[in-house]
């Protein structure tokens, strides 16, 4: 699907079904440097599951017109004009890592048009290291081999190669598009209490080996959410919804029933 905010293109992915108002809508947030295309194997088990879904490129990623947003408030705002546009409400908020602080900036500002929620990944701040953010900003082919590392150790074991490295292939990416992301991030200070003004429904999935959001960072996250649930999948790092695809989208599916 592409539609225009502001006179620029904005893809979403929508499995080929479009939007049908009879149906619950998720949306798919993507994590900093990254598109649609790491929600490739969830968002179609969705629409088989007679959901709407949309896993949409951010301004400057995929194939979504630039110039990236520079903070996570600018995003929040954005998606808000998205959901406006397309004239959706009662929405399943789906987010890994950056998309994180887009749902929590999302959901204190925009309440009323959500339903439920679900963190993949993510806390309510995640600060960059100095180190990832200078390679990312010179546009070093280093970043992007450092995020693997941090987020897993076992990277190497993904078939068909580093994910990360298929998305983000040029230094331009990684100084433009990977470098806003990581210090819009960085930048983000509203997530704590963001977090506790929560009343929905929430999931919120770990990685057991995650290196980026470590569990005792995600169950401190998960403390500031009333009622909220955990789920911590085992041998698993940041990128969930390649490494652990099935498991993942087969709990959410259960929390999205119950």
């Amino acid at each position: 699907m592409i539609f225009q905010i502001e006179n620029k293109n904005i893809h979403a992915s929508d499995a080929g079904q479009g939007i049908d108002n009879q149906k619950e809508t998720i949306v798919f947030l993507h994590g900093s440097g990254l598109s649609h295309i790491v929600w490739s194997l969830t968002e179609q088990f969705f629409s088989n599951k007679n959901f709407n879904v949309l896993s949409v490129d951010l301004p400057g990623h995929g194939n979504s017109d630039g110039p990236c947003l520079d903070s996570i408030e600018k995003i929040a705002d954005w998606l808000e004009t998205v959901f406006k546009k397309l004239n959706i409400n009662n929405l399943i908020l789906i987010g890994h890592s950056q998309g994180c602080l887009e749902i929590l900036e999302y959901a204190f500002k925009y309440k009323e048009r959500l339903k439920k929620l679900v963190f993949v990944g993510g806390s309510n701040k995640m600060p960059v290291h100095p180190d990832l953010l200078n390679l990312a900003q010179n546009g070093d082919s280093d970043a992007v081999k450092l995020m693997m590392k941090w987020g897993y150790e076992g990277s190497k074991k993904f078939i068909g190669g580093n994910p990360v490295e298929k998305i983000i292939q040029s230094p331009r990416d990684i100084s433009q598009i990977l470098a806003v992301d990581l210090n819009a991030c960085n930048n983000y200070s509203n997530g704590y209490e963001a977090a506790k003004t929560i009343n929905l429904p929430t999931l919120l999935i770990f990685g057991e080996l995650d290196k980026m959001v470590n569990l005792e960072v995600g169950k401190k996250f998960s403390n500031l959410i009333e009622n909220s649930k955990t789920y911590i999948i085992n041998g698993c790092g940041h990128m969930i919804m390649i490494e652990k695809a099935f498991e993942m989208r087969e709990k959410i599916l259960k929390f999205l029933n119950s």
